[in-house]
């Protein structure tokens, strides 16, 4: 296995992780809070495997290299990896918020946003195993 279907195949798992923590959520109750609280880690861990998964894409397969996430994004959406780039560099920008800013209505603000992420990042697992 190559380090490109290692990659790929870890962040396939990741996002799995990420959207059964969400479907969680929905029947947690009094738990709602550290269910929140670890779908927002998943969601860090995600991120940091994604731009690094469509960073080694980029090299190996495109001959490009991309040293940032906001790069990685913007060369994936001109190698036509992605779609919609405003939602990758909105990621880039929350992933960045969660480890420097915590409270309670911003941890609730990601929440919120994290399903359509996760469905973002199901497709996006989904075109790269092709």
């Amino acid at each position: 296995m190559t380090k490109k279907e290692a990659l790929i195949s870890q962040f396939e798992r990741i996002v799995a992780n990420l959207r059964e923590v969400l479907e969680k959520i929905k029947d947690a109750g009094d738990n709602r809070a550290v269910f929140r609280d670890s779908a927002i880690q998943r969601f860090e861990i995600t991120f940091d495997l994604l731009w690094k998964t469509l960073r080694e894409i980029l090299r190996t397969t495109h001959g490009i290299e991309a040293d940032s996430p906001k790069k990685v994004f913007q060369e994936s959406f001109k190698q036509a990896l992605i779609a919609n780039e405003p939602i990758w560099l909105d990621m880039t920008d929350m992933r960045n918020e969660t480890t420097h800013a915590y409270n309670e209505a911003f941890a609730e603000m990601v929440l919120e946003k994290l399903p359509g992420i996760c469905s973002a990042l199901e497709k996006l697992v989904w075109t790269l195993k092709k």
